[in-house]
């Protein structure tokens, strides 16, 4: 660029024009240089099974992949650690947003390390926003003692639109967790209220945390969430806030008198506890290894486990009918035109959807 300054008129003044600025990149910097190398299925298994956590991560992250290239890939991971999981307890955990889910899974854990030993693993779902549909995936940062201790494996995941309070591949998540050697798996639900029967299909104990002054015995006796609940638990028993909670505790005893008995047997208990002081964390465990004995004598722990086993097989015949109607090319052509007819009112919602799949049955005929 010419400056004005060095003209004739301006002889006593010169401005050279500069060193020219450099590239920030190393131009030889060879790109590929740090690019992670794709480990192979039988690696991947073997890392799993050695217990290795990087490896757990990274299958865990090829399961949840939507991606159609990851999916063969991912069943056969599944499909290979499926002979070295199923020897764990699983526990599920579930109450309303701000009852303090994260802090008392912190406590549970602790605890559960000390007494028991072992390996635990903690699969949190945190909710999507329904408008950028991301998530902050922060429970871990609640998780203080956990998160740095060495036999704890903690994995946020998103919700990413599935209902039932756990992400779509959760089931999928706890099996490789099980063929890593973690024989004590915790499921945080992300607190949705009563509709979790998802997350009650996957684990060997529901644990409802509850809060005091959530309602009277008329809310308690609502069916839903309560009605699966294997135990429940009253948090912040704390300073003046111990009688509230006695007196919650009462009423959700009450309420439990009007339901049918539980196939298991089992009538819930009602405890109350605190998770930031850790007070009542002991009778809480000794409640739910009750259960477990109860459940294994009478042989409704092995049924249980069956009858999940059937229902996640109806549930990925239901995931794979969408995942191929989607990624059909004649799907795919006709959807944005269907959308178009639909908003544009040419179309009802019914038809645009039964043409749709019309077209997708025909298109397997072929």
């Amino acid at each position: 660029m010419e400056h004005p300054e060095n003209s004739s008129e301006f002889a006593g003044l010169q401005v050279n024009s500069g060193v020219e600025q450099q590239s920030i990149i190393n131009p030889y910097l060879k790109r590929n240089r740090f690019r992670r190398r794709e480990l192979t299925v039988g690696e991947m298994v073997e890392g799993i099974v050695k217990g290795d956590v990087t490896i757990l991560s990274q299958a865990v992250t090829l399961v949840e992949s939507i991606h159609p290239d990851h999916y063969a890939r991912a069943q056969e991971v599944i499909d290979r650690c499926l002979p070295y999981s199923g020897k764990s307890v699983r526990i599920g955990i579930s109450g309303v947003p701000g009852a303090g889910k994260s802090t008392s899974i912190d406590e549970f854990g602790i605890h559960l390390l000390k007494e028991k030993g072992g390996r635990l693993a903690v699969l949190a779902i945190d909710p999507s926003s329904e408008r950028s549909k991301g998530s902050i995936l922060g429970d871990k940062t609640r998780m203080e003692k956990l998160s740095v201790h060495p036999d704890s494996f903690i994995r946020p995941s998103p919700s990413a639109g599935s209902l039932g309070g756990v992400a779509r591949k959760t089931r999928e998540t706890i099996i490789l967790c099980e063929a890593a050697g973690f024989d004590k798996i915790f499921v945080e639900t992300v607190g949705v209220g009563q509709s979790e029967t998802a997350c009650h299909s996957m684990v060997d104990f529901f644990l409802l945390i509850q809060v005091a002054g959530t309602g009277d015995e008329l809310q308690g006796i609502k069916r839903g969430i309560m009605e699966i609940s294997d135990g429940i638990v009253i948090n912040k028993c704390d300073g003046d806030n111990v009688d509230r909670c006695q007196m919650a505790a009462t009423n959700f005893r009450n309420a439990l008198h009007f339901f049918p008995m539980p196939e298991s047997g089992w009538t819930p208990k009602v405890l109350c506890y605190s998770g930031f002081y850790g007070t009542g964390v002991k009778e809480v465990w000794d409640m739910i290894y009750q259960y477990f004995d109860f459940v294994k004598a009478n042989g409704y722990f092995d049924y249980r486990r069956n009858e999940q086993a059937k229902y996640w097989m109806y549930e990925s015949i239901n995931e794979n009918l969408r995942l191929s109607f989607y990624n059909n090319p004649v799907v795919q052509a006709r959807l944005v035109e269907a959308e178009r007819d639909v908003l544009q009112g040419h179309k009802t919602s019914f038809v645009a959807a039964q043409e749709l799949l019309d077209g997708y049955f025909n298109s397997l005929n072929k």
